[in-house]
């Protein structure tokens, strides 16, 4: 009965352990939309730099997250016309995600829509890893290829 009750005792155990350690490995991401940013007001950090003391990452499995997921996702959307000053148009969103279109995380894919918006999608698995872009010069230079493209397209 000894070694039985120790068994016992060992798996309630073991399965605390684990439920704790889930609960643990909960990610926390930003989240926040450029849309529903006050007029004038950039707290997503669509035209400025995103200010990580302004904003508090949440647990992407707790009631406080729009999207329950497992990873962190960022989302820009910005029109074709020249520069901030010249009237282009951003868009910003960090959310929780638990599906990713290509089904791999950690990678940034982008492209042009047919009304020529340029889009990027970023996933990515550690905490707070939504916050500010790493940019590569694989990054930029992918960029410049879309705005070639674009501008091709629109010449054509």
């Amino acid at each position: 009965m000894g070694v039985a009750h120790d068994y016992a005792s060992c798996n309630c155990i073991l399965i605390e352990l684990v439920f704790l350690h889930s609960v643990a490995l909960a990610i926390r991401c930003y989240q926040c939309s450029s849309q529903t940013d006050p007029k004038g007001i950039d707290n997503c950090g669509a035209y400025k730099a995103f200010n990580k003391t302004q904003n508090i990452a949440i647990e992407c499995n707790s009631d406080e997250s729009h999207m329950p997921g497992s990873f962190c996702m960022k989302v820009v959307h910005q029109s074709p016309r020249g520069f901030i000053w010249d009237g282009r148009w951003r868009q910003v969103i960090r959310q929780c995600a638990s599906v990713s279109e290509t089904g791999v995380t950690g990678v940034c894919n982008w492209g042009v829509y047919e009304n020529g918006v340029y889009w990027e999608e970023c996933y990515c698995v550690e905490d707070e890893c939504n916050s500010a872009p790493k940019i590569r010069a694989t990054s930029i230079a992918l960029l410049g290829l879309a705005v070639l493209l674009f501008g091709a397209k629109i010449l054509s």
